[in-house]
């Protein structure tokens, strides 16, 4: 009885709104503007819904007391459902909600690099207001068939295991993949840190992860100037599921102005596991049909169109780029769970970040044999494809040959030796974070081992070598350098010169070639 006085009172409230609507209707002039205004009838944690507003629109923007957002999700018949930008905790049935006669876009443009944001734009990092007349609403349609150019320019990451091994291309969307705590934030921090003075613009949006970690990578960014060409779009753990919902497509619009001004973009989002978990909290709220591990039946859909925003545009079109590298954390390494296999069928590749690997010390853990770049060997440097050609193929068969090692089994001298060059392989792949390598220090370090110039070498020594071997490539081959970094292969004359400077490098190498031997 007692809900329906309160129905018989919304009800009521709603009729007089109408009736005022429709005498402001009747005698309107020049100067009177009409605005819908509803009615809120039931509210739910970061959804409610509102009775009225007939000419609301869909992903409309709608304003609470308080000033106050929300998006209209569903439309219905009679009423519609709103998905809460800001906590509903002060929402009450009765309250007016009102049109803006918007959808929701947020600020565009050079003001917000180096700044971090929210979701809807608005600055988080105490500096000044981001002043900008552009906006771009944050859902797009993605380029079409005949705008988008071949992938065919390398993106760099620093990272030798994946340059080498794993390529990416500008305009390719490269799935990170991994359990909790392997490093894959580490892995496109690097990357991120790796674009300095290539003209690339970063924009890394966090999806409710912890403050903590976010505030760390922003610290990360600003302590190796890599600020100044990023924008980071944080949505915490502690925002509304509709904010942590939004965030990827408004990070994407704010990479999608950069793209079309002919620029080269990275954009990275971290990550969409939890992304599709504020979507499936939304869903189950707004009473969509569950389906597989309650996940609504579109889970799919959300993340193909955002994705299929990413690529490279032709010149006719200003020929920028957006590459996109989403992460995706996997629980006890389950590759085939449901939201993983979503993204693996979306995406030209993925990078496996393996726990076993980060056990062992290996840094990073890139797990090679389960990880493939379906695009990036085309952009892929000709230098890179000349001295590492065969580097994955050798290295995959050095780790199933290694189990035989473990059982102490009798080899022979070939298997022997391919197990030899597979351990150093591992530990010139190896390496620290926050130190991006160069084009043509990576190139130096691969034809030497692919050489066999670390053969024998003592694999507590390679770390040393490789350093030394980074700088010699930096500053001791002026003409070389450039015609790596042409796309020229390097000639028989080139890699000898390259080679005798390196074995110079390598004490036992020296005194090999010393007395004599090869």
């Amino acid at each position: 009885m007692e809900n329906s006085g309160n129905e018989k009172n919304l009800n009521g409230l709603l009729d007089n709104v109408l009736d005022k609507a429709k005498q402001a209707l009747s005698a309107r002039d020049s100067d009177l503007y009409l605005s819908e205004t509803g009615i809120v009838w039931h509210v739910a944690k970061g959804i409610a819904r509102v009775k009225g507003l007939p000419g609301v629109k869909s992903d409309e923007l709608v304003l609470f007391p308080g000033g106050k957002y929300g998006i209209a999700f569903n439309l219905e018949p009679d009423d519609i459902s709103v998905v809460m930008l800001d906590f509903s905790d002060d929402i009450s049935a009765g309250m007016e909600v009102k049109r803006t006669g918007r959808v929701v876009d947020v600020p565009v443009g050079e003001a917000l690099l180096g700044r971090v944001v929210n979701p809807l734009g608005a600055p988080l990092d105490n500096g000044k207001k981001i002043e900008t007349t552009i906006r771009y609403p944050i859902e797009r349609e993605s380029p079409a068939i005949m705008d988008r150019a071949p992938v065919s320019v390398p993106l760099q990451t620093g990272i030798l295991a994946i340059d080498a091994l794993i390529p990416i291309g500008k305009g390719q969307r490269e799935l990170i993949l991994g359990d909790r705590q392997v490093g894959k934030s580490s892995v496109v921090l690097d990357t991120i840190i790796n674009q300095k003075d290539k003209n690339v613009i970063c924009v890394y949006c966090s999806i409710s992860q912890q403050s903590s970690g976010t505030a760390k990578f922003i610290e990360d960014l600003r302590k190796y100037n890599a600020m100044e060409y990023t924008i980071v779009v944080a949505a915490s753990g502690d925002e509304s599921p509709g904010m942590n919902f939004i965030a990827p497509y408004a990070a994407c619009s704010m990479a999608e102005y950069f793209m079309e001004k002919g620029r080269d973009v990275l954009i990275i989002y971290d990550d969409l596991s939890r992304h599709a978990r504020a979507y499936r909290e939304l869903s189950l709220l707004l009473r969509r049909p569950p389906a597989r591990e309650a996940y609504p039946g579109d889970i799919f859909y959300i993340h193909s169109r955002l994705l299929e925003r990413a690529t490279r545009l032709t010149q006719e079109k200003g020929g920028g780029s957006l590459t996109a590298l989403p992460v995706i954390e996997t629980e006890a390494q389950n590759i085939a769970a449901y939201i993983p296999t979503n993204l693996v069928s979306i995406t030209d590749g993925q990078i496996y970040l393996s726990p076993k690997l980060y056990q062992e010390g290996i840094m990073p853990p890139v797990d090679v044999g389960q990880s493939v770049s379906r695009v990036g060997g085309q952009a892929q440097i000709t230098a890179y494809r000349e001295v590492a050609g065969n580097l994955k193929l050798s290295y995959s068969q050095f780790e199933e040959l290694e189990v035989f090692e473990r059982f102490s089994t009798r080899l022979d001298e070939p298997t022997r030796k391919a197990l030899d060059r597979g351990h150093r392989i591992r530990e010139v792949l190896k390496q620290p974070q926050y130190k991006p390598l160069s084009v043509v220090a990576q190139v130096v370090i691969l034809l030497c081992v692919t050489e066999g110039l670390l053969d024998g070498v003592d694999l507590n020594k390679i770390s040393e070598i490789k350093e030394k071997l980074g700088q010699f490539a930096e500053t001791g081959l002026a003409g070389i350098k450039d015609s790596i970094m042409s796309g020229r292969i390097l000639s028989p004359e080139e890699k000898k010169k390259i080679l005798e400077e390196a074995v110079k490098l390598i004490p036992q190498k020296k005194q090999d070639v010393k007395n004599g031997v090869s």
